[in-house]
């Protein structure tokens, strides 16, 4: 199977520019051989897109059954790829940083983060929450699991449950020193906690800046790496 993994940039609160991001880098999969290609926690609204006030986040969020999504539903089905996304989700008057994967133009999972570092939680109230579950699942024949950023962080032993490959979307923007200095050595630690194929997918954006980067772990080694600060495509073939 060849996955791509796409370091690609995001607005904040620019939905429109977000999915032509996405649709280009798609296309761009597509034209490699992929058959999904993957990006980073929150992509489609951008992850400092909430102001942590109900009334306001709630018309920010997205529905399963959304215009929005259901445009991602055509694009993957148009262009023949599937898509897996972070984006800011509402069920009924609740929100979740959450992950969708869609194949063959429809959603076939839907994941939601486990972890509360997505939101301000000193501040926020009970419209803000979490998922209470790590699913694997079946993909092309494959066991895999999600996790959200710091899922890997606060709960690894969630995400230890035999599968092959954990899609691993975050958003981190650390300076670009301290990520080479010691941080970068700390995600491949974490994610070594993990006995399986590891893909972490992050994105570009600014105000406040983050410079993407996407890496294929396994077993506390880096198998391959399109590097941070850089924007591109990174193809794992498993």
């Amino acid at each position: 199977m060849k996955i791509v993994l796409a370091s690609a940039p995001f607005e904040n609160n620019n939905i429109p520019y977000n999915l032509s991001q996405l649709e280009q880098f798609a296309r761009r999969a597509a034209g490699m051989g992929a058959q999904l290609v993957c990006f980073g926690e929150t992509f489609v609204q951008g992850f400092d897109s909430l102001c942590w006030k109900y009334e306001q986040d709630s018309k920010v969020a997205l529905s399963l059954s959304s215009p929005t999504m259901q445009k991602l539903c055509q694009l993957s089905d148009e262009v023949g790829i599937d898509l897996l996304f972070g984006y800011i989700e509402r069920e009924d008057d609740r929100l979740y940083s959450s992950c969708a994967l869609i194949q063959d133009g429809k959603i076939f999972q839907n994941y939601r983060r486990l972890s509360r570092g997505w939101k301000e939680f000193r501040i926020t109230d009970e419209h803000y929450c979490e998922g209470d579950v790590a699913q694997p699942f079946l993909y092309r024949g494959r066991r895999c699991l999600i996790a959200l950023c710091g899922d890997l962080w606060d709960l690894p032993e969630r995400f230890d449950c035999g599968e092959e490959i954990l899609f691993w979307p975050v958003y981190v923007n650390f300076k670009q020193a301290d990520w080479q200095d010691s941080v970068r050595a700390s995600y491949i630690q974490q994610a070594a906690k993990i006995p399986c194929d590891v893909l972490l997918i992050n994105s570009l954006s600014k105000n406040p800046d983050a410079f993407g980067g996407c890496y294929h772990f396994r077993g506390g080694t880096v198998l391959d790496t399109l590097e941070y600060g850089n924007e591109g495509l990174l193809i794992v073939e498993l």
